[in-house]
């Protein structure tokens, strides 16, 4: 590495750290100020509340980091074209493509952190914000959904009417045993409660039919034990549940979703898809950082420049949530849907570095 890269990497990785700082001090006093209402009325500890920005604030960094790569390149390049640097190592004989190299580096260890802490560390401290927001911010979880259809296990599906997730209590429960496309037993309950010390289900006023070869079976009774792969947590409050996950977590998640035929299991793909396209995000808004701020301005100067790319940044923002939104929906494949505002992004970045003067 020359004497020039470190230069560049330097001033980049000490800027990105400072905006980065900068901007998450901010946001959290702003997001304190409009909190400050409810932890007054709820009561809620002043250590809790620590605890709470101290998970906030690693979160909310890597979720504004291809963000803040962007604005940090751009106050880099803009300052020392400002100052003809950049002018002095092109005349110097050092490419505009050379140039970039520092910056890319840069770029890239900033992107490799991020998705290592997205991927595994941050979703640690996610468990503890979002328990937090739960617990102290939230109105209290009621399970309101009616008529549900699950695969609990290889060849066995439940019905349950209405659960209570209050009493941890399922109300017209029935249970299908189906081989081979042939029902072989079902079972019928008035209600189904959970035997916390057992880790098991409790039919209460059961009534099961067998099919056999030569008829069928019917037995009844007060109260049955069994278990199977389901369990209250499977209907708790799933909000922001996808951030909580490493990507250990969130693949087998995936896996048992997909076992269960569930129609959630999209949104936890999207989340997967997204923590790895972020990092290339960091890249290719480094390229376009640089394109937009390399050219020395006499009119407008540094302050244009920056205003130009918060623009862009903001537009980048917005079409990265339009398309969430349309692979939430089902409307586009999630891969293609997730990609495109890094397509466009690509697209126009080699763009404005075809007319960068060089």
């Amino acid at each position: 590495m020359k004497l020039l890269d470190k230069y560049i990497l330097s001033k980049f990785l000490k800027t990105y750290v400072f905006v980065v700082g900068l901007l998450v001090v901010v946001i959290m006093v702003i997001d304190f100020t409009e909190k400050n209402e409810k932890y007054i009325k709820n009561d809620v500890p002043a250590e809790a509340i620590i605890q709470y920005y101290m998970a906030f604030a690693p979160w909310i960094a890597n979720l504004i980091s291809p963000i803040t790569v962007f604005i940090t390149t751009v106050l880099v390049t803009s300052g020392m074209a400002v100052k003809t640097e950049i002018v002095a190592i092109l005349s110097g004989g050092v490419s505009f493509r050379r140039m970039l190299v520092p910056y890319l580096i840069g770029a890239s260890l900033v992107a490799c952190v991020s998705f290592y802490a997205n991927g595994w560390l941050i979703p640690n401290s996610e468990k503890y914000r979002i328990g937090f927001e739960i617990e102290y911010l939230k109105k209290p979880f009621y399970f309101n959904e009616r008529d549900i259809h699950l695969k609990v296990a290889e060849n066995d599906y439940i019905y349950i009417q209405r659960y209570n997730n209050r009493t941890e209590s399922a109300y017209r429960v029935t249970m299908e045993r189906i081989v081979d496309n042939r029902l072989e037993a079902k079972l019928f309950a008035k209600k189904m409660t959970w035997n916390d010390s057992l880790q098991t289900w409790r039919f209460r006023n059961w009534e099961k039919r067998e099919l056999k070869t030569f008829g069928e079976v019917m037995t009844k009774g007060e109260d049955l034990d069994s278990a199977f792969n389901l369990s209250p947590a499977d209907f708790d409050s799933k909000y922001q549940l996808n951030a909580t996950m490493n990507m250990n977590e969130l693949e087998e998640y995936i896996a048992l979703l997909k076992s269960r035929g569930s129609s959630e299991v999209g949104l936890y793909e999207i989340e997967k898809y997204i923590r790895y396209m972020l990092p290339f995000t960091a890249i290719i808004l480094t390229l376009m950082g640089v394109s937009v701020s390399a050219e020395k301005s006499t009119r407008g100067g540094a302050g244009f420049k920056i205003a130009l790319g918060f623009v862009i940044a903001f537009v980048f923002i917005l079409l990265f949530v339009l398309v969430k939104a349309i692979a939430e929906a089902g409307s586009m494949h999630p891969i293609l849907a997730i990609w495109i505002p890094n397509i466009v992004g690509l697209v126009a970045a080699l763009v404005m570095y075809r007319f960068v003067p060089k």
